[in-house]
């Protein structure tokens, strides 16, 4: 029995419980590489990309997976990149554990195999980020974001900022969940499934004069899937021309939850226009906000968010309806 059979076997098993990144991170994971790059390649890297780090294992037999074998492997990984590496070792895990409690794999495998020390100490913690844009950078952020030639990147970057929402899950977003007479958006949820938010007047004001070409709110004629797919470099591109630090994706997100906190807005209600997972016993269980009230708070946090950018937030009146283009 090799890692492969049994890796396989687990993934048809427990991936119907799984989040569509949370999927992809296992396929990434052993996929063989050798493909050509032809767009986002970094500095150094080569033309072809490289294994996934649990490729390495797939030909093994199960039964050698051992603590020195992975010991090895984890150091293999390490020297690719540490965070990466971590990322990997979670779901092998996860596996070994999971292979535990099968009888045609319990035999096979050492169910301690990854608690042992010398391969604990292998794992590096990642440092945590913690960059996120000031009050005096804003103007200069929404300067150079609403310049951007692409209607649809502008668009998405601004809304990135003033929802919190992670990347993929805004990119994801389909004209189906955007209801414009009761002001809300529904977002497919990596935590709780999806989640609805308030939709504020500058955001709809933002999509309601995007181009209707397909179900994608962030559409791209160019993409197979129809959607946006690289927002990254047109905002690389924006920060340059601003003269900023090079923020990422991420730090927009993290940019809404820090920021909230100059209205003096509730934690909770932040994190769950954020979709973040309650953080005590009382927000698990007994505070689940009403739209209406999510609404209050959301359309301070972009009032003052746009204050300081020097931006005026938009009349209900003001904002346009749909239109509808051709590809």
């Amino acid at each position: 029995m090799t890692v492969g059979e049994a890796w396989a076997a687990y993934v048809a098993a427990r991936s119907h419980k799984w989040g569509d990144s949370h999927k992809r991170d296992h396929e990434k994971a052993i996929l063989p590489g050798g493909e050509r790059i032809t767009r986002g390649r970094k500095k150094g890297q080569g033309e072809f990309s490289l294994p996934g780090m649990v490729h390495s294992l797939l030909a093994e037999p199960l039964k050698d997976l051992t603590p020195e074998r992975l010991t090895t492997w984890m150091q293999a990984n390490n020297a690719r990149g540490a965070t990466e590496a971590a990322k990997n070792f979670r779901p092998v895990r996860a596996f070994l554990g999971w292979c535990a409690e099968r009888s045609e794999y319990a035999g096979l495998v050492r169910a301690d195999a990854c608690r042992t020390s010398e391969v604990r100490d292998q794992v590096q913690a990642a440092n945590a980020k913690g960059d996120s844009l000031q009050r005096e950078q804003l103007p200069l952020w929404f300067e150079h974001v609403r310049k951007l030639g692409n209607p649809v990147h502008s668009a998405y970057l601004q809304t990135l900022l003033l929802t919190g929402a992670r990347r993929e899950e805004l990119a994801g977003l389909t004209w189906d969940c955007v209801d414009f007479q009761w002001k809300s958006l529904t977002i497919r949820d990596k935590v709780e499934g999806e989640r609805t938010i308030p939709l504020t007047p500058y955001v709809s004001a933002l999509l309601a004069a995007l181009p209707r070409r397909n179900e994608w709110v962030f559409s791209s004629p160019s993409a197979a899937s129809g959607r946006l797919q690289e927002p990254l470099k047109p905002h690389k591109k924006a920060m340059e021309a601003a003269g900023l630090p090079p923020f990422s994706l991420h730090d927009l997100r993290r940019s809404f939850g820090t920021l909230a906190e100059r209205v003096e807005c509730p934690v909770g209600v932040v994190a769950q226009i954020q979709g973040h997972k309650p953080s005590a016993l009382a927000e698990k269980h007994y505070r689940r906000r009403p739209l209406d009230l999510l609404r209050m708070w959301h359309v301070k946090i972009e009032a003052w968010i746009l204050e300081h950018a020097g931006i005026e937030q938009p009349c209900e009146g003001q904002v346009q309806g749909l239109r509808v283009v051709g590809n």
